[in-house]
């Protein structure tokens, strides 16, 4: 079998992986690279192979860097099938078309700024609303833990992987033309223990090859629950000098947290219970699958729906759509949360409320994820003095909290004892979606800590045969 990393290699976002075995051709997910504009255009746009020479797909979750460039696909001649689990599919349906539209819109607005300057509109979307349509037409469900065959010779099954609603881990087992046979697992994006909302991720055990990731090869994260504290703290603190929190987040994963911890702190009665909205129509949309998919909760959100009724609703919330409703926020007199996409602040509605209150020291702007270099997220974590946004420089004087322990990603103890479960039998890891140092300190951790030996973290567009 051959494989080549056509992206998430020496860095976070954009995940593709390409495998050749038995003369047909499987990908493994079909993400959108986030980064600095022009390179994320590049990378986004030239695959590096023929979709139409692909046989099928399996899409590991839902987040956009995992899944953005799959309307990609049919644009240019795939025909064949995208498997993944059921809430991945209903999540992607409301995501690909979200993207879509981002697409369509960003098109509009650089195409319209360009014929004002008498400059050609040469800009083009990535892909329309009708590609992401066409792409949801070719997904096929596949449960948990059941096996189902993908291409000749080639077996898959799901396994939980704890990151968000629906994101598995895969197993492949694999028989070659002549008689070989061997178990080829990608770990997709490993999530936590005691995380609220999700199972514990799945530990693999009797696997011969292994693409896992690496992003928090650096850093281990600290309890869930003292994440949780930090974050009652910040909220009261915040509250006290009468100042709003915003929170940028990703629509789907991490909104639904923030609103869960949210909820049980307001009906504990550790904070009081102020307005809190979360601004984004795909984030209500995600909300919604998430209630579908119940059967994925662990037993505390059990617990909490069963006396509740609503893990993710309560009074003094309020899920907004359209833009009036928006634009109202800015008028709330007095503390408030409001969590809106992009979770890196790129895009979206994020932007405006960013806008309206960064320069207010009484305000907390709260990061809860990962953020790439040269994004907007980045440069708040980083507290840089003076950031743009929508074309203009404005004074960074709101507070910025970051709260690691809030990520849905292993940190790097449990990535070190993820990996040393697929020993003895495990021959290679090759290790992927971390940026070049977090990979290279997981490579020496998991051979001089686990003694593992075989483990590689690929370039970009590298092919290696197992």
């Amino acid at each position: 079998m051959k494989i080549t990393f056509h992206g998430a290699a020496q860095t976070v976002t954009g995940s593709r992986h390409l495998l050749e075995v038995n003369g047909r051709r499987l990908l493994l997910d079909c993400g959108l690279y986030q980064g600095k504009r022009e390179e994320a255009k590049t990378r986004n746009h030239d695959l590096r192979f023929d979709p139409a020479t692909v046989d099928a797909v399996i899409l590991s979750h839902a987040h956009i860097d995992h899944s953005g460039n799959i309307p990609s696909l049919p644009k240019l001649g795939y025909t064949g099938p995208i498997y993944a689990t059921p809430a991945t599919h209903d999540l992607c349906e409301h995501m690909l078309k979200d993207s879509a539209r981002i697409q369509e819109s960003d098109v509009e607005f650089f195409n319209k700024k360009a014929t004002q300057k008498g400059e050609p509109a040469t800009a083009e979307a990535l892909y329309t609303e009708e590609d992401a349509a066409a792409a949801l037409e070719l997904f096929r469900t596949r449960p948990l833990n059941q096996p189902f065959e993908v291409l000749p010779g080639v077996q898959a099954t799901f396994y939980e992987a704890g990151h968000m609603l629906g994101s598995a881990m895969l197993v492949l087992d694999v028989e070659e033309r002549g008689g070989r046979k061997f178990r080829f697992a990608f770990s997709g994006d490993i999530g936590r223990q005691g995380l609220p909302i999700l199972r514990d991720p799945t530990f693999l055990h009797d696997v011969d090859y292994c693409i896992m990731e690496s992003t928090y090869g650096t850093k281990t994260h600290r309890p869930p629950s003292e994440a949780s504290i930090e974050f009652r703290q910040m909220v009261k603190e915040t509250v006290g000098r009468g100042g709003k929190i915003i929170v940028p987040a990703f629509a789907v994963g991490r909104s639904q947290e923030v609103v869960y911890e949210l909820h049980k702190m307001i009906k504990a009665r550790e904070i009081p219970a102020i307005p809190v909205f979360v601004d984004s129509p795909l984030a209500v949309n995600a909300s919604d699958v998430y209630k579908q998919h119940a059967e994925l909760f662990d037993e505390e959100t059990q617990k909490l729906l069963r006396s509740e009724g609503d893990a993710f609703g309560f009074d003094s919330l309020k899920y907004t759509r359209s833009v009036e409703e928006s634009k109202a926020i800015n008028d709330v007199r007095g503390s408030c949360v409001i969590i809106s996409a992009s979770g890196m602040a790129e895009n979206g509605r994020i932007l405006h409320h960013l806008k309206n209150n960064i320069e207010n020291p009484r305000n907390t702007i709260l990061i809860v994820s990962w953020q790439a270099p040269h994004t907007l997220g980045r440069r708040l974590a980083d507290r840089e003095p003076e950031v743009k946004i929508f074309g203009e420089w404005y004074t960074l004087r709101a507070n910025v909290a970051t709260i690691n322990g809030m990520s849905g990603h292993a940190g790097r103890d449990l990535l070190i004892q993820w990996a040393s479960a697929l020993k003895p039998r495990v021959k290679n890891i090759f290790l992927v979606h971390g940026e070049p140092e977090s990979s290279a300190a997981l490579k020496t951790a998991l051979e001089t800590e686990a003694g593992l030996s075989g483990v590689h973290a690929p370039e970009l567009h590298e092919s290696v045969e197992v």
